[in-house]
């Protein structure tokens, strides 16, 4: 991929016709944290104007209560963003607002576009000023292409064109949108508050706010609410040749999106459960107890635990207040968020066998140090059991994995890893029994970080497309 355009994994979240429309917005945040720690941002719309506040921090720290009388407005979308590349500047956060001959727009971007380097080369040729780094702008400077008549057919033909991962929000004066890739690879769910209509990536901001869950967004569908209702296109109907295959992302079931959460036609907890059960079938243990990294390994610890007839407890205790290391955008902030953010509880290990669920090892520093607090403590032995496969390739489409050299899976082998981690055994879950966890096709899920099979066209360094990938046919621009 190129060097500039920034991956996200984020959260977003709208709501229209509501009269404290960002006070509801910045509720669905704080529901969606976890999706994104660096910066959160609303923009709100009273009818005539788009009003914008966004900054760094969490949602609590960028928006207090006199935060919403600047917000004014019965519709307004939000945005919580995590980067996995490229600065943290303020340019940088989301929404996205513009004035253009058509009004005012606004936009937020969960996922990330593998065409962006093209495109954006393709837009400055033709007079194109980006003012950020955001692939997520392409969006915008498609949609204000003078050839469309309104924001609405800029939206429908835009999307025609870009390729990748992209969940998005969009506020106009007068509308709310809401648009998912074909591929569905990141969640957006609409919902119903009293006579509002909600969008947000998971379920749980629903929750939040008491709104009723009405259905997922289709992959491929633009959702458009106004005064008239909710309708959708599907733009991407009848191009031929472009392998729109569903491939929504497995990962947001391991990882990323909260328990609580209905997403792709399933409770995440429950998923994690399973995954739980499939992982002591295939992987058993002679062991004294089961204890989970929390929080994204608790499920699968509890399906292992009650799989196996091998107790529960809780080995770690982890400090709420230092966030997820995971999604930490440097290598220093995730290694100083290792050494604070779990302690191990001696009482309940110390010369025990130990069986650790995890959800996932990418870089293997952070689950070493897991496993050296337990050895501090006395554990007598430490079986670590992983709720996935092996991660063996780059995202493309907005996780934090960036290449394969810091992939640990990528390079060494199991027996290897069981070694650089110092621990008894080492079992990570099939890719069959993965996808088996789900109630959905296992072809509608995208494996690539484990198989290494992308869904869409994905470029190099110098925007040519891999070998793999050449059968695959790019819309051009």
């Amino acid at each position: 991929m190129g060097g500039e355009n920034i991956p996200h994994h984020c959260g977003v979240f709208g709501i229209y016709n509501h009269p404290q429309a960002a006070r509801i917005t910045q509720l669905g945040l704080f529901a969606l944290q976890h999706r994104g720690e660096e910066a959160a941002g609303i923009c709100s719309s009273d009818g005539d104007e788009l009003h914008l506040i966004k900054g760094q921090g969490l949602v609590g720290e960028v928006f207090n209560d006199g935060s919403f009388d600047r917000l004014p407005g019965n519709h307004a979308i939000g945005h919580v963003r995590y980067s996995t590349a490229g600065s943290s500047i303020l340019t940088d956060t989301q929404p996205y607002k513009v004035e253009y001959s058509r009004g005012q727009i606004a936009i937020g971007h969960n996922g990330n576009l593998v065409n962006a380097q093209i495109l954006r080369a393709q837009l400055e040729a033709y007079g194109s000023i980006f003012g950020s780094m955001m692939d997520s702008e392409i969006f915008v400077h498609l949609i204000a292409k003078p050839a469309y008549r309104s924001h609405e057919e800029g939206i429908v033909e835009s999307v025609k064109r870009v390729v990748g991962a992209y969940s998005l929000v969009i506020l106009t004066e007068e509308q709310l949108y809401g648009v998912r890739d074909p591929h569905g690879l990141r969640p957006l769910c609409l919902g119903k508050l009293g006579d509002s209509y909600v969008l947000a990536s998971e379920t749980c901001a629903f929750d939040l706010i008491e709104a009723k869950f009405i259905r997922e967004v289709e992959p491929g569908e633009v959702v458009v609410i106004d005064r008239k209702g909710v309708r959708s296109h599907f733009p991407h109907k009848g191009m031929e040749g472009m392998g729109h295959q569903i491939s929504q992302c497995i990962f947001e079931h391991v990882y990323f999106a909260r328990p609580d959460s209905r997403i792709f036609h399933d409770n995440v907890g429950l998923v994690r459960e399973r995954l739980g059960h499939q992982l002591a079938k295939e992987h058993p243990a002679k062991a004294d107890i089961v204890i989970p990294v929390p929080d994204s390994g608790t499920f699968a610890a509890l399906g292992f635990s009650r799989e196996s007839g091998i107790p529960l407890s809780f080995g770690f205790i982890r400090n709420h207040y230092i966030g997820r290391t995971f999604i930490s955008p440097t290598e220093a902030g995730r290694s100083i968020k290792v050494k604070i953010k779990l302690n191990p509880i001696r009482e309940m290990v110390e010369g025990k066998r130990v069986v650790v669920v995890d959800d996932s090892i990418v870089r293997g520093n952070t689950a070493k140090n897991r496993v050296k607090l337990l050895r501090g403590a006395g554990a007598k032995e430490i079986h670590m059991r992983i709720s996935c496969p092996p991660h063996v390739s780059p995202c493309y489409y907005g996780i934090d994995f960036p290449s394969k050299k810091e992939l640990i899976a990528a390079n060494q082998s199991a027996s290897m890893i069981r070694k650089f981690l110092e621990v008894d055994s080492l079992g990570y879950l099939s890719l069959e029994g993965m996808l088996a966890a789900t109630t959905q096709p296992p072809s509608h899920f995208c494996t690539a970080c484990f198989s290494g099979k992308y869904p869409t066209p994905v470029f190099d360094e110098q925007d040519k497309l891999k070998p793999e990938n050449k059968k695959v046919k790019c819309r051009g621009a």
